[in-house]
């Protein structure tokens, strides 16, 4: 593996890194189109805090945002789904 790739698989790894971020990521996955406002209500934590956790999921090609009007949607990407169902392995 070349250094470029060390470094892909560092910020992808960096992007889930968080018990939050994976249970975002959990959500998304059982509820796809979530804005930050219901996502922040789902997960029990501040807006400010859950919009810098997408930030960081989004990054990381994690999930991804779509403008709907006057708010944005999150949804998980292929790769936050494959992290998704590698975390599972895990348990």
């Amino acid at each position: 593996m070349d250094k470029k790739r060390y470094r892909e698989l560092e910020t992808i790894l960096k992007g889930i890194a968080s018990h939050r971020r994976i249970q975002i990521v959990d959500l998304l996955d059982k509820q796809s189109e979530l804005s930050v406002f219901d996502i922040a209500e789902h997960v029990y934590i501040d807006f400010r805090t859950t919009s810098e956790h997408l930030r960081k999921l989004t990054i990381a090609g994690i999930v991804m945002k779509r403008s709907d009007g006057s708010s944005v949607r999150h949804a998980l990407t292929k790769r936050g789904k494959d992290i998704l169902k590698f975390c599972r392995t895990l348990e």
